[in-house]
């Protein structure tokens, strides 16, 4: 079992995450967050829609985590928790939600880094609360390290298959 496929969300986990995210817009004054499995799957996008394909973005952003994760891995890093990439108007902000999920957080001049950072710690914990309880619920007691090492192993695969390692 791995993957979004695999996710059994409740209305209650889906409203959680929904005002979580609406008040992280509203605090940091970002434009949009997207929740991304480690898969690549798109899990959820709260603010402006993005003017892009949003399926496509989640799989390149998860593919670029992973990257990242194996370069940590070079250096002697276990990894890169988080990852900002600015742009001339626009930036992105992704962080890693308990090694399953990536949020992903896009901001213009409207928001400044150090309050995007210092929004996403909080959002992250509470992110990670929230994915372990529905985790728990999915895989029962003690399954949630079983799911986790799995998605471990498939992002590792899925980086050898890119690279022909």
């Amino acid at each position: 079992m791995s993957g979004a496929a695999s996710w059994s969300f409740e209305e209650s986990d889906a409203r959680r995450i929904d005002v979580l995210l609406g008040s992280f817009l509203r605090e940091s004054h970002a434009r949009c967050a997207l929740l991304v499995d480690r898969t690549g799957q798109l899990i959820t996008v709260a603010g402006e829609r993005p003017d892009f394909d949003s399926t496509a973005f989640a799989s390149l952003a998860a593919a670029d985590f992973s990257a990242n994760d194996q370069l940590a891995s070079m250096i002697g890093e276990q990894e890169f928790s988080t990852l900002f990439h600015q742009g001339e108007k626009d930036s992105m902000y992704l962080a890693d939600v308990a090694r399953r999920v990536i949020l992903i957080v896009l901001f213009d001049e409207r928001a400044t880094l150090g309050m995007i950072r210092i929004k996403v710690r909080s959002m992250v914990r509470e992110l990670a609360e929230i994915f372990a309880q529905l985790f728990q619920r999915v895989m029962g007691d003690g399954g949630g390290s079983r799911l986790e090492s799995s998605w471990v192993d498939e992002a590792e695969d899925e980086i050898d298959r890119l690279f022909g390692s």
